[in-house]
């Protein structure tokens, strides 16, 4: 083994490398979140690290006339430090400079580059630094430096795949730095020749290091953060349940990325959401109503509600992931058993493509902000979801968006939409008392056929009916899957 010794650190270098961008993304997420800006971000922030670790391992290279291997293990060894100071840098580093500033795209770039940009910069050092140990005959230059970086390439293929689609749904980001610290001591000590007595004492002293770095963090991290139940890395997102106060009344919370996706309060089970209490306008709007579709599960709050206050009707929950709906059963109080439920794990859209069956309502919370998944805000989407209505059936959606000023487009570019394939098509501003100018959460209703109104629940839901903002336009284009200027 000894004899590829070096092929072997190239391999396992460039798959850490991806590891690292993959584990940027989600040790980011809950402070700046994973829009398509914040992951360009770190793509490019990482691309410039490694170009200046080949450029810089290319210098130290040919400073190395022996091609003494010891200088390879060195830069191993302070990449092994490095990454086992990222769980301290997201509590003392990035924690604290996204709560100082509120761009989010700055904040992505000053914390992927210190964070991240150091341990990627290092291990981009080692391709250049083993082809020229490697290289024994300038006929062999060629040769040699592609067989390292093809090395290194299926290296980076194999931490891509093996870290996306196991480590990190099974292990969770913490216990993967961990283990990609050892790993990079492994190799450190591995590469590192004539080894004697009071080197392999330093070696020990070097892995307490590297691993009370790591606990460290992790303290530091319970410590700053009490109120945070369960830090959960699934197949999709990172995950937080949370306690909040709002006053007297402590929430629990569901937050995925920077996003409040789902919050009950503690004590009495209760939404917390004041814009799910929209949706029961299914009941007004459609008397017959019967069969629910809602895409978007989260902590299954409504699903909950709507099971409770109607117990002569079902609902299907269509939630890509399969971690979300564990949780919800875990720590909100969903009864995965109740025969009036349906569980769909996959993706809402793809859902909606190949569906059969016939529903009264379809709910959608899919939602975050602007960081919409454009695939469901499309006008080939709404006519997916219109043919899956029955006669007089509507599609609710959650919007958060202005309803006036410069923030708009969002619920313009729906409305416009939903306009071009519902029969009618209805806008409320959840809180009455906030400006229009000020983002919001905004519900959106496309309504397929005529209105079938229950007349009996029109005192129940007044104050939500007072709420329609019936003078809305909008003269934006339709959104098409060529178009979405508004998704993510």
């Amino acid at each position: 083994m000894n004899k590829y010794k070096l092929e072997i650190t190239v391999f396992f270098s460039g798959a850490l490398t991806m590891m690292l961008e993959l584990i940027a993304a989600r040790i980011l997420s809950p402070y700046v979140g994973s829009s398509n800006l914040i992951w360009t971000t770190i793509i490019g922030i990482m691309l410039i690290s490694m170009s200046i670790g080949y450029w810089f391992g290319g210098k130290i290279a040919d400073k190395n006339k022996e091609n003494d291997s010891r200088i390879l293990s060195n830069y191993l060894l302070i990449s092994a430090i490095a990454t086992s100071l990222i769980p301290i840098l997201e509590i003392e580093f990035i924690d604290v400079l996204s709560q100082i500033s509120n761009n989010l795209v700055f904040v992505a770039i000053i914390c992927a580059a210190v964070t991240f940009g150091i341990p990627s910069f290092l291990l981009a050092t080692v391709s250049p630094i083993a082809v020229k140990i490697k290289n024994n005959s300038i006929d062999s230059v060629g040769t040699t430096s592609g067989k390292i970086s093809s090395l290194s390439t299926i290296g980076s293929i194999f931490g891509t795949f093996f870290a996306g689609f196991i480590l990190i749904p099974n292990l969770g980001v913490r216990n993967i730095i961990l283990g990609a610290s050892i790993l990079l001591w492994i190799l450190s000590v591995y590469l590192f020749d004539k080894k004697d007595k009071k080197y392999f004492l330093l070696v020990i002293v070097e892995l307490i290091v590297i691993i009370g770095l790591n606990l460290i963090g992790g303290f530091l991290f319970q410590k700053n953060h009490p109120e945070i139940l369960q830090d959960i890395d699934s197949e999709y997102s990172r995950i937080w349940v949370r306690e909040a106060q709002a006053g007297e009344t402590t929430y629990k919370t569901l937050q995925v990325d920077t996003g409040l996706e789902s919050y009950i309060d503690q004590e009495t089970g209760e939404m917390g959401a004041r814009y799910l209490y929209y949706y029961d306008l299914f009941e007004y709007y459609n008397q017959d109503a019967k069969d629910a579709l809602m895409i978007g599960g989260a902590a299954y709050t409504y699903p909950m509600h709507y099971l409770q206050k109607y117990d002569d009707k079902t609902i299907d929950v269509v939630e890509i992931d399969e971690t979300m709906t564990q949780i919800a059963e875990e720590q909100f109080g969903l009864d995965k058993n109740n025969p009036h439920l349906g569980l769909i794990t996959q993706d809402g859209r793809s859902y909606l493509n190949y569906n059969e069956k016939k529903y009264d309502t379809i709910f959608i919370d899919a939602f975050k902000g602007l960081n919409a998944p454009f695939e469901l805000t499309t006008y080939e989407a709404m006519q997916k979801a219109y043919d899956s209505l029955n006669k007089n059936g509507m599609v609710i959606t959650n919007i958060i968006s202005s309803l006036e000023g410069e923030g708009t487009d969002f619920i313009e570019y729906e409305y416009t939409t939903y306009k071009a394939i519902f029969d009618d098509v209805k806008v409320f501003k959840v809180n009455p008392d906030r400006a229009n100018d000020e983002e919001q959460n905004v519900i959106l209703i496309g309504i397929k056929g005529n209105e079938n109104i229950n007349t009996e629940k029109e005192e129940e839901y007044k104050n939500l009916l007072n709420n329609e903002v019936k003078d809305f336009t909008s003269d934006k284009p339709i959104v098409t899957d060529d178009y979405a200027p508004i998704g993510d």
